[in-house]
């Protein structure tokens, strides 16, 4: 390239420029972290002044996260480093559930309270206000549907075992108003909220919002990883610690599986007698070509730690995906101790990774930064922290309208407000459901393509794509893909016996 030596760079000139191309990085980084402390003081004086000293706590701990992601160079692991779970950590639900229950129920669930993660808003599937109050199934919603779960255990063992919502500023003030209906259940409900941090702008690094009042797109609450501190600062758990419960089941509201389960709830309140107690409980599940963006446990700097798909070097990200290497993933169903939660969250020593969600981006096109913790990454700070490989049924959450499908079909029963497969269903494993974004991506559109929902008991594959509807009473069996091309429409009629069966635009159905 350089044809005469004396015009190439020396080995020292390049290390010398890749050394103040460091430094000049470093005093950015130093400028845009006294910029941003002065901006903070500046939002936090614009509070209401009853609300000044919790917002501006709310802020430091918000300047703190920040600083840690400054401080970031390179990826979070190295990948080299990586190595499978230990064998004993991550235990066979089976052998757990063989093990009986060694306490009455009323006794075990004495110890115990639930947290929902509650801070999502419906938008994605078209809808306003909290996700948690969509109808899922017989007009019930999320939120119905915990509750009576909860109610029916109370009920049938005596037991009153607390229900708490993890809130965002998104969804308090219509779940509250919800919650009154509930008054005369046989469940004790209580919220607390999670943090609302400022959105910062990419290119200034500093925050969008100018004033505490500035209107919601300029904060954000900052993913699940809050609800140690939160749950914490609420006083629900020091509340919950003083009546003897011990332990904590956190989950997303939006997974219709994530139910109490007596058997793991045991093993935690009566640890067999060769091994030691348990303070943290990641319930995981068999990985499928669905699931290749799931998070997996790894061992790592000999912890057990959670590894999700943002933290992987680009050029892993196909091996990370693998279902033979990485063979489980994480359900996000947890079980705590609550007083490992407070020991770990009032020392400083509950640390999480920072992720980046970089995808953000206002209404009004300007790029900003949201830094987010997951809860599940909280597991690297326990003690005696194992996962749990539990069957499928134990992961049904409702992210698209494709799920909504399935959950509203004959393929489940409702029983006791939790979600069962059907006896009928001659296998036990969940059919692959893909509708198309333009026309079924929303709810409103979503119900306007179906006359009723089909018969959905032997179906293995769904593909819908276009301008399609479905009659009454439509049956669909084996593998079914129907594809109406753009500007044609395909009405399947009521009656309708599809089995192994290609729909194409020009309505002819061929076998598949």
């Amino acid at each position: 390239m350089f044809s005469d030596p004396s015009l190439a760079p020396s080995r020292g000139t390049t290390m010398q420029r890749t050394q103040s191309i460091m430094e000049f990085q470093q005093l950015m980084k130093n400028d845009a972290k006294s910029a941003l402390r002065y901006e903070l003081d500046k939002l936090g004086n614009t509070a209401e002044k009853e609300q000044r000293d919790v917002i501006k706590k709310d802020l430091e701990n918000f300047e703190a996260l920040f600083k840690r992601f400054l401080l970031k160079s390179g990826p979070s692991i190295i990948w080299n480093n990586i190595k499978p779970p230990p064998e004993g950590y991550i235990k066979s639900y089976k052998e757990i559930s063989k093990m009986g229950l060694t306490s009455p129920e009323k006794h075990l669930l004495s110890k115990l309270v639930v947290v929902k993660l509650n801070g999502g808003l419906g938008t994605s599937m078209g809808c306003t206000g909290p996700k948690s109050l969509i109808s899922v199934r017989s007009g019930l919603t999320f939120l119905d549907l915990t509750v009576q779960q909860i109610e029916s255990l109370n009920k049938k063992h005596e037991a009153d075992v607390p229900l708490v919502l993890m809130n965002s500023f998104n969804t308090d003030d219509d779940t509250n108003m919800i919650l009154r209906k509930y008054a005369s259940c046989h469940v004790k409900i209580h919220t607390f909220n999670q943090n609302r941090y400022p959105r910062i702008n990419k290119e200034s690094l500093l925050p969008i919002a100018q004033s505490c009042n500035d209107p919601l797109e300029a904060w954000y609450p900052p993913g699940h990883g809050d609800v140690y501190e939160c749950f914490l600062k609420s006083g629900l758990l020091e509340k919950f610690v003083k009546e003897g419960r011990e332990f904590v089941f956190v989950s997303n509201i939006d997974n219709l599986g994530a139910t109490i389960d007596l058997h793991i709830l045991n093993m935690l309140v009566n640890p067999p007698k060769d091994s030691k107690p348990c303070d943290f409980v990641m319930e995981v599940t068999d990985k499928t070509r669905a699931d290749v963006k799931g998070g997996t446990l790894i061992e790592y700097e000999n912890k057990l730690r959670l590894l999700e798909i943002a933290q992987v070097p680009k050029e892993h990200v196909d091996e990370f995906k693998s279902v033979s290497k990485f063979k489980i993933f994480n359900t996000n169903n947890l079980w705590m101790r609550m007083q490992s939660i407070a020991d770990l969250t009032t020392s400083g020593k509950m640390e999480m990774e920072v992720i980046d969600n970089n995808m953000q981006r206002l209404g009004n096109g300007t790029n900003v930064i949201q830094l987010e913790t997951a809860s599940g990454a909280g597991i690297k700070n326990f003690h005696n922290a194992i996962g749990i490989n539990v069957p499928r049924s134990r992961f049904l959450p409702v992210k698209k309208t494709s799920d909504l499908l399935l959950v509203m079909s004959n393929l489940y029963e409702l029983k006791n407000g939790s979600m069962v497969m059907s006896s009928k269903r001659q296998f036990p494993t969940t059919p692959l459901v893909k509708l198309g974004d333009e026309h079924f991506s929303k709810i409103h559109k979503f119900l306007g393509r179906f006359a009723d929902i089909p018969d959905m008991l032997e179906l293995d594959h769904l593909t819908v794509s276009g301008d399609v509807t479905f009659g009454k009473d439509v049956t669909l069996k084996g593998t079914v893909i129907i594809i109406a091309n753009h500007g044609e429409r395909i009405d399947i009629p009521s009656g309708a016996f599809l089995e192994n069966k290609i729909v194409s635009g020009n309505l002819r159905i061929l076998d598949h």
